[in-house]
């Protein structure tokens, strides 16, 4: 695996890319060229470009123009003319305030400068903002009486001098103002400065901590490369972490934005963020009202929403590393002064979690109650760290099991499966007849299987342990066997008719769910859910239990009501927030898989964009699953080229986090679609991957196993994958689930199997949804050989949605008119065949070979790669866009070379059939 760094981005390189990207910097440059206005305001808050800008706008247009540049400051704010110093040095004290002598004195300097010449005069002032009246005065009349051009960089709050802001109302300059960076920017900017692939998970993360802010965005890289925290993978740039606060470049950015500040704004600021969110009041009684409406205007604080008003830093980040930038001694004055004029603890979770973090990073002591709440509120943020470090503190002996068990949930956010395990294993029965306890057995499971331990083994040793600690003594018998418990009749006795202990029935509905066994899930759910009145842990039952359920359900084929299981396990969620277990994630995956199935492509979607807003905190944990789930979406709707381009990044998420074991089948989607794409050294390494893995959950082990088959037989084209899949279909284990066996089918389908097609017509109509049943119809119409029929389906399958279907439906259309003579019409299939092809991705279908000649073989990727070349693009720009290497890219293009008979790019184009 490769592991290095790649090319790190050199500091200043995504700020000096942004500046000379923008497209306000061509509008500005032809603005003063052309002289349609006398002046151009450039407005941008602090850190968005605008120096920057106005450096690029010098650098260009010094060739052309006479530039003089001046720099507002905000410790000459307050002198009149003081920023003109340089133009006025003749002047005696007296003429030096006299705004004629001073404008006078600046002409005469300006007619030296052009020393006869037409050459036109720039003026560029920055900082514009921090301009004193007087100076600004001298500037409008320049602009007014036509001596300069000027473009004048400042920030919107508190915006520019009165004297230059009524040119602009009186519509004798333009004003250009720069929003922070979009998220198709970051990506823009990441692409440029990043030499490899940058998944979605990465540009969210790095446009979320940025703010779109460039100088910052410049930083974060720039300390994340250096402290390894972004790294590539496999070609593939990886957050390996947070993003780092602490960096020497943010620092420095941080550090030199505080000592321009005036004394008292600093210690706004650094109270502000050492006790975030903070009451704004409090705040004003502190600093005074008009600082803080002050720094409100400049947008370095921001008011939350909501009653009694608090405040915050304008960005994560900068907040932490303000805090950073203060010492203890300091912080611990600043806290002692911030309680002084508090009269309550802070009113939102967020505010008590910060007041215990500030207290022990001053040395305080924080009652274990205080700590314990506040680690519940870290570890739903997943701030895994902090979580840690309240929890680590908790001394109490009754409330210790609960702040392990936090211990151990940060750490299973970390990937530290092992050492989540070990804690679990020694909290995991003092939490037993606690409010956590379900989520606790829940999460001890799930730590022990992401090491690799099966279902059954976890369940047998969990029972014994808690027989062992008296846990399930009311039972007769064995209580592992479903069958046996609580069978009882109305003479047994009354430990025969008592009801099965929750423990017992969790870990009775995880053993069912991974057999896929709906009919028993169904029962045991219904049991639960007649209780009247209910165990505190019900809820946690019928969540599981309708998730499992919801998933066995959809692989038997019955989507529908698989769907409705998965809706009411959602319908549960609200009242498991805040526990140690992730059941938002455990009944997500199933709904969405339920929606794949039934073909329902936009509101499995729909779904995933809901989480990713939602929960974004949670990304750095169950990123690389939503990827994966993204990628398989893609692929079920026959767009492979995007499949692929999200399956790589997730797989390498995957690697560094695997919370719900999804790492193996990842893979093998990956083996799949890169075979597919005839990128032999992804599916190499892709294969070793699937193959070197631990397998995961029962149902998606034996897709991931149809889907290496599948990406072996387009490798090797030897008929023994074909013939894996066709083995694996006859399994009890796939027959008794009809959905899963369909997909199988599926998959023989695209190989080029035939044969399967009386297997999908027989097989389909006993699946629901609406996927099936287009390939019901699908299947139907290829065995009747009726072309009409069969471009009446495709057209219909293309208006649902299922596109790659009807490009089938348009192919077997074609041949079967091509065969009865009807050659127009089979050209029209052939081209709506096309069409589908290009709305599916698949770029190589669109160029010079759709029609290429029987005797010239290109492959899938030869064709994509040679498509490009024509096109213009080098081999790494190829190798970017398809992410594959550049010696990948190298071999294909000599191996059509060969093939083609030719011995340059030069000659592609025209060795191609036409």
């Amino acid at each position: 695996m490769d592991s290095s760094n790649g090319h790190a981005p050199r500091p200043g390189s995504a700020y000096r890319f942004l500046t000379g990207r923008r497209e306000p910097l061509d509008r500005i440059c032809n603005i003063i060229r052309s002289r349609t206005s006398q002046a151009v305001f450039l407005m941008a808050g602090p850190g968005i470009g605008k120096s920057a800008l106005a450096e690029a706008i010098t650098e260009r247009l010094s060739p052309e123009m006479i530039v003089l540049r001046i720099h507002g400051s905000s410790s000459l704010a307050g002198v009149p003319f003081g920023v003109l110093t340089p133009y006025t040095a003749e002047l005696t004290a007296e003429d030096s305030v006299s705004p004629v002598a001073v404008l006078r004195s600046v002409w005469t300097y300006f007619e030296k400068l052009k020393d006869g010449k037409d050459t036109p005069l720039l003026l560029v002032v920055d900082d514009a903002h921090h301009l004193d009246d007087a100076s600004a005065g001298i500037v409008a009349d320049m602009i007014s009486a036509g001596w300069a051009s000027v473009v004048a960089a400042g920030r919107p709050r508190p915006g520019l001098p009165q004297p230059l802001d009524q040119l602009w109302y009186d519509g004798l300059a333009d004003r250009v103002d720069l929003r922070p960076l979009n998220r198709e920017q970051i990506e823009e900017v990441l692409a440029h400065v990043l030499d490899g692939t940058v998944p979605a998970g990465t540009v969210d993360s790095i446009w979320s901590a940025s703010g779109g802010n460039p100088r910052i965005l410049d930083a974060l890289l720039h300390d994340a490369a250096e402290q390894g925290i972004l790294a590539k993978r496999n070609g593939i740039w990886m957050l390996l972490g947070p993003l780092p606060s602490d960096g020497a470049k943010l620092t420095a950015v941080v550090s030199k934005d505080l000592l321009r500040r005036r004394p008292e704004e600093q210690e706004a600021l650094k109270l502000v963020a050492l006790a975030e969110p903070v009451g704004r009041k409090v705040i004003e009684d502190i600093c005074g009202a008009e600082l803080v409406r002050s720094l409100l205007d400049q947008q370095t604080v921001v008011e939350g929403s909501g009653s009694p008003a608090v405040l915050r830093m304008w960005n994560g980040v900068i907040g932490d590393a303000v805090r950073k930038n203060v010492s203890v001694s300091r912080s611990l004055q600043l806290l002692e002064k911030l309680r002084a004029h508090q009269e309550a603890p802070p009113s939102s979770a967020d505010g008590r979690l910060r007041a215990a973090e500030w207290a022990l990073e001053c040395g305080l002591r924080v009652a274990d109650d205080e700590l314990l709440e506040a680690a519940v509120t870290a570890i739903t943020g997943y701030r895994n760290a902090s979580a840690r470090m309240m929890a680590a503190r908790v001394q109490d002996p009754i409330l210790a099991p609960h702040a392990r068990a936090i211990q151990a949930r940060a750490l299973f956010n970390e990937a530290h499966y092992s050492e989540a395990a070990r804690i679990l294993d020694g909290c995991w029965l003092e939490l037993d007849d606690s409010a956590e306890a379900a989520h606790v057995l829940l999460l001890r499971t799930a730590a022990h299987q992401a090491l690799g331990q099966a279902m059954d083994a976890i369940a047998a040793e969990s029972r014994e342990l808690l027989r062992q600690a008296g846990r399930l003594e009311d039972l007769t018998g064995s209580p592992a066997d479903p069958d046996d418990a609580g069978s009882g009749t109305p003479g047994d006795s009354p430990a025969m008719q008592a009801p099965r202990p929750w423990q017992d029935q969790m870990l009775d509905l995880l053993e069912l769910g991974e057999a896929g066994d709906y009919e028993s899930l169904a029962a045991d759910v219904q049991d639960i859910r007649s209780r009247n009145p209910g165990e505190p842990v019900d809820d946690a039952l019928r969540a599981v239990g309708l998730a499992l359920s919801s998933h066995a359900l959809s692989a038997a084929g019955r989507g529908v009501q698989g769907l409705d299981a998965a809706l009411l396990a959602a319908s549960e969620l609200p009242s498991l927030r805040d526990g140690v277990f992730f059941f938002n994630e455990f009944v997500l995956g199933r709904l969405v898989t339920d929606y794949l199935a039934m073909g329902e492509w936009e509101s499995a979607e729909r779904e995933m964009a809901n989480y990713a807003m939602e929960q974004a905190a949670g990304a750095a944990c169950f990123g690389g699953g939503l990827q994966l789930l993204r990628g398989y979406s893609l692929l079920r709707q026959g767009r492979i080229e995007r499949a692929y381009q999200m399956l790589l990044p997730a797989v390498e998420a995957l690697r560094l986090n695997d919370p719900l074991q999804l790492f193996r089948f990842g893979s093998s989607l990956g083996f799949y679609v890169a075979a597919r794409l005839g990128d032999a050294a992804q599916a190499r390494r892709l294969e070793l991957d699937y193959k070197d893995s631990t397998p995961g959950a029962p149902a998606n082990e034996l897709l991931a196993k149809a889907y290496a088959a599948a990406a072996a037989e387009y490798v090797a084209r030897d008929g023994k994958g074909l013939a894996s899949i066709h083995t694996l279909a006859t399994t009890t284990e796939i027959s008794v689930r009809e959905g899963m066996h369909l997909e199988f089918l599926a998959i023989c389908w695209d190989l080029g199997d035939h044969s399967v097609i009386p297997l999908v017509r027989a097989l389909a109509g006993n699946v629901e949804g609406r996927w099936a049943a287009a390939m019901l119809t699908l299947a139907g119409d290829w065995e009747t050989a009726d072309a009409d029929a069969l471009m009446d389906t495709a057209a219909n399958l293309e208006a649902a949605g299922f596109v790659n279907l009807a490009r089938e439906a348009y192919a077997r259309a074609s041949t079967l008119l091509e065969e009865s003579g009807e050659r127009r019409r089979s050209r029209q299939a052939i081209a709506l065949r096309e069409k589908c092809d290009h709305e599916l991705g698949e770029r190589f279908r669109e160029g010079h070979f759709i029609a290429a000649a029987p005797a010239v073989h290109l492959t899938r990727r030869e064709q994509d790669i040679v498509e490009l070349a024509v096109q213009g693009l080098t081999d790494r720009e190829i190798a970017q866009r398809l992410m594959v290497s550049v010696r990948t890219v190298e071999g294909h293009l000599y191996r059509t070379y060969v093939k083609l008979g030719v011995r340059s790019r030069d000659e592609l184009a025209s060795a191609l059939p036409k």
